[in-house]
């Protein structure tokens, strides 16, 4: 068995995963308007984390979340050899060394911490968390290494914003998933960790179970999904029957829900073709934007934190049915018994991840 626990999290909603889960309880939103920030000088909704003033911070968040990931399980596994850190991310510090976006801020994780081995990096798209947290489970069950610290971070660059602008993809309000009026997504920078072991002995406070997740990849587009769904169908297909778990056991999903028309769609339609239109569903990205490969560890962390709360939350921005198949969208912050989640993502190039996570 593979255990998933000592979640934290670094957003513009707080320092910790306590201060953030209370923001996304009260429904706040960390997305603001930022004067000057996108192309020519234009104005554009962002979740940035304006506290942090470092010309390194991808490297100032990975220490900082290692940190207090260690404070929450024995801090001994951090040294061991039995250990992996892996990173997820899409751009790393473009700012700092386009040509060298990860290496320096892994180096400096290697030297604080006195890591036994070199961190592994993950970056696929925007499943890059979820795919993150499977190879770590992966490795455990391969009997590769014992535990895995499964860190997601990625920060707001000119490179990352300017490209979005020129495919027309940012909204120019804050981002609404699912809603009929979406027109695109607000991008936005965190960073936060889970930590899976074969034990769950290193915990300090109660661990879930994780099942084996899996990945799929349709090759529709570089950049627009598959019409169909069918990375996203056959990858939760196959993580359920991996998992030996029906869709009637799922009690909450964690979409991806970008709030671009064809995203929010191209989910719709896969989940109607699962038969699972019906379950609870949110999207994140109200509440923290886009965060890239950050976004699938802070959306599972998120998601662990409303199990052990017992609480479904709204899907921030939503109002009114955007697409052609109808999903029990979460509108109001409601007391419900989570036992098992479902968390998907899904990518440019076509790319789809899932995975699932169970009460013990």
């Amino acid at each position: 068995m593979t255990y998933i626990g000592a979640e934290e999290i670094v957003s513009p909603l707080g320092q910790n995963t306590q201060e953030n889960f209370l923001a996304v309880r009260e429904n706040r939103s960390g997305i603001s308007l930022i004067s000057d920030a996108g192309f020519n000088k234009e104005s554009v909704h962002l979740a940035k984390i304006t506290l942090i003033e470092t010309s390194n911070k991808f490297e100032f968040l990975l220490v900082d979340i290692l940190k207090k990931i260690s404070a929450n399980i024995d801090a001994s596994c951090i040294l061991s050899e039995r250990t992996i850190v892996i990173i997820s991310s899409t751009k790393g510090d473009l700012d700092r060394d386009i040509a060298d976006p990860f290496g320096p801020s892994l180096v400096a994780l290697v030297k604080r911490f006195k890591l036994a081995n070199q961190p592994i990096v993950v970056s696929n798209a925007c499943i890059s968390g979820v795919l993150a947290i499977n190879a770590g489970n992966n490795f455990i069950k391969a009997g590769v290494y014992d535990h895995a610290v499964v860190i997601g971070c990625d920060v707001i660059s000119d490179f990352v914003l300017y490209g979005f602008q020129s495919l027309f993809a940012v909204s120019s309000t804050p981002c609404a998933p699912f809603d009929a009026n979406r027109n695109g997504i607000t991008l936005g920078e965190g960073c936060s960790a889970v930590v899976l072991s074969n034990t769950k002995d290193i915990f300090k406070n109660s661990p879930l179970k994780l099942f084996t997740g899996t990945s799929a990849n349709d090759a529709n587009h570089i950049s627009g999904p598959s019409r169909t769904g069918e990375g996203l169908y056959r990858t939760v297909k196959r993580t359920l029957e991996k998992s030996e778990i029906s869709p009637d056991e799922i009690d909450f999903i964690s979409a991806h829900g970008t709030a671009t028309v064809f995203n929010d769609e191209m989910e719709a339609i896969a989940f109607d073709r699962l038969h699972m239109s019906g379950i609870p569903l949110n999207s994140l990205k109200g509440y923290f934007g886009h965060t890239l490969g950050a976004a699938g560890v802070i959306e599972t962390a998120i998601s662990m934190q409303m199990m052990r709360n017992n609480l479904l939350v709204k899907s921030l921005g939503y109002s009114q049915s955007g697409t052609s198949k109808t999903l029990n969208i979460v509108t109001e912050n409601m007391p419900s018994e989570l036992n098992t989640i479902l968390k998907t993502a899904s990518g440019f190039g076509g790319c789809n991840a899932s995975l699932v996570f169970r009460k013990i």
